[in-house]
């Protein structure tokens, strides 16, 4: 009996709540919104498509090798650059030529009976050059070492294929701490 006594306790409760307050609100949300309407931008024009032919297949490809003319040589057809390349193909290679020359570290130098050596790293293995040894991969010649750097001529060839020779020095490197 209490249970059906309160179960019409909260239905008239809940009848008294719905009847006065709620209509309120409806009643004033609905006039809130009577003037109130969505207003949703018309979608853009959609422009019909048109393909485009592609007009350069007939044109050279600006990434092929026929983009690269050969320029005409003087002197015969053969280029000093050329005279050159010959000559180090030719020869016997140093064991530093198989390494890149930024993966090569001077280390130090040494003087032994006048002549000036330097020390040069190439992996964990440490090569005595002097002038007239070759290093790297360009066909770098030593043409001085100092007490700081050793100083190259490489031979390098340009994107027309002439051959030209560069300075190229190598820095002593700092001596790398131990933890």
């Amino acid at each position: 009996m209490k249970r059906a006594a309160c179960i019409l306790m909260c239905a008239g409760l809940l009848a008294a709540c719905d009847n006065g307050e709620q209509r309120g609100l409806q009643q004033e949300l609905a006039l809130l919104t009577k003037d109130a309407k969505g207003r949703v931008e018309p979608l853009p024009q959609i422009k019909p498509y048109s393909p485009v032919t592609y007009g350069a297949a007939d044109q050279v490809d600006p990434f092929s090798v026929a983009k690269i003319r050969e320029t005409p040589k003087s002197n015969g057809g053969q280029a000093s650059g050329d005279k050159l390349y010959e000559f180090h193909r030719a020869r016997v290679k140093e064991p530093l030529e198989s390494y890149a020359l930024e993966s090569l570290k001077m280390v130090g130098t040494l003087q032994q009976k006048g002549e000036a050596f330097g020390l040069v790293k190439a992996d964990q293995a440490l090569y005595r050059v002097k002038i007239g040894n070759y290093m790297g991969q360009n066909f770098g010649v030593v043409t001085k070492i100092a007490d700081d750097e050793i100083v190259l001529k490489e031979l390098i060839q340009d994107g027309a294929g002439d051959w030209s020779e560069r300075i190229t020095t190598m820095s002593l490197q700092e001596a790398e701490s131990k933890k």
